[in-house]
């Protein structure tokens, strides 16, 4: 039997089978998570989408949307997580002339017993793959790219952030 400090894996059993975590018995507490992530695309793709000119629509406004709607949804998409009632998601889409691209930073936040960390990483991803469906047809060849955890609050184990 593994010391009961030592790390592994919670969303399995003793026997290794997959098992959803009992959280019935944690407190309450604000929950917080921030997730990054970001499309690489040609000058000329970002430039179309800055201007408004894609031929399906605001690729910005509709990549925040489908963020914050598959946050919600992430219990569904994700075995083993938690329905969660969130308080709070937003999703911030960035140009980057740099990338060339987009940067996509997202928002989820609950009181509750678990973290919210798969729905942070969630709206990051849809909004990403939302961008990338609204404008593949000027560029197959954008990237996704950088998708990760960058701090999270609340909970037993207390704050943390990504070392940068």
């Amino acid at each position: 039997m593994a010391d009961e400090s030592s790390p592994r894996l919670t969303h399995l059993a003793e026997d290794g089978s997959a098992a959803m975590v009992d959280v019935g018995d944690k407190a309450d507490t604000v929950r917080v998570a921030e997730a990054i992530g970001h499309v690489r695309m040609k000058p000329e793709t970002l430039a179309l989408i800055l201007a408004g000119n894609m031929k399906k629509g605001d690729v910005i406004g509709a990549a925040r949307i489908a963020g914050i709607m598959a946050a919600k949804q992430t219990a569904n998409l994700i075995p083993l997580c938690h329905p969660l009632a969130l308080t709070k998601v937003s999703v911030e889409i960035e140009p980057d002339e740099a990338l060339p691209g987009l940067r996509v930073r997202a928002l989820a936040k609950l009181t509750g017993k678990t973290g919210v960390e798969m729905e942070a990483l969630t709206a990051v991803s849809v909004t990403c793959l939302t961008i990338y469906d609204m404008a593949k047809a000027v560029d197959r060849g954008m990237e996704i790219d950088g998708i990760k955890v960058l701090a999270k609050s609340g909970g037993k184990s207390g704050d943390w952030k990504l070392d940068t």
